[in-house]
Parts: C-alpha cells; structure tokens; sequence
C-alpha cells in the first residue's frame, strides 16, 4: 500500500540512497509518477525483473537535502478518509501536497481542486 511506500521513501532519503525499488501495483506506480511530476523524486520506472514487475524509484535531493522531508497518512485500511474539492486544505502554505484517489484517478489537491472532483483523501507530503 501506498503508506508502505512512502515510509521507505523517506527512511531511504535519510539513509543518502540512490535508487530503490518496489513491487508493481498500479496505484503505487501512478503515485510514484505524480511525485515524480512535482519534483520530489528524480523517476518512477516500471522494470521486469524474471517473472515480477517492480517499480524502480530514483531519489531526488535538493542541496544536499531529501526533497521528501516528511509525510502525513490520511486514509488508511482500517479509516478511510474522504473529501470534496472545497474541503482540501493548502498543504505547509503551498510547499507541500496532497494527494487523492478519484473517479478520474491519482491527482494531488490543486489537480482535484481545478478539475472540481473529490475523493479518498490518502495522503499529504512535504
């Protein structure tokens, strides 16, 4: 799950790692790729490795620095949480991003907001 995956993210930038790699669902991928789009992870690649499909991530640093400091779950399998497009809250005055799962698919706040779609809130990161 996508919790899974952003709790290794971040203990792998702590750690100076280059690259690290993850098994491939399609959600993971899509919330890979739009972390990949705002600039907190260099790439999010689908590889072959024998018979499993496994996401290969780069991590991206800023003067040194994890460009994923820190993250906050929102939705988990045991509370699921949801939100309209006029409840989703600016995320560390507009330095960090949330993130939905819609009926259009993996979008951050701000896509949500414009596109006027709500969802499951999943998770907000800066």
């Amino acid at each position: 799950m996508h919790y899974n995956i952003l709790s290794e993210l971040k203990n792998a930038t702590r750690a100076k790692k280059d690259k690290i790699s993850f098994p491939f669902t399609k959600m993971d991928f899509a919330i890979l790729t739009k972390l990949v789009e705002h600039g907190y992870l260099k790439s999010a690649e689908k590889e072959a490795v024998g018979k499993k499909n496994t996401i290969a991530v780069r991590l991206a640093y800023k003067n040194k620095e994890a460009a994923v400091n820190d993250f906050k779950i929102m939705s988990k399998p045991s509370r699921h949480t949801y939100a309209d497009y006029r409840s989703l809250p600016t995320i560390k005055q507009g330095h960090g991003l949330s993130m939905l799962s819609t009926s259009k698919g993996i979008m951050t706040g701000s896509e949500a907001k414009k596109q006027k779609v709500g969802g499951e809130y999943l998770f907000e990161i800066w």
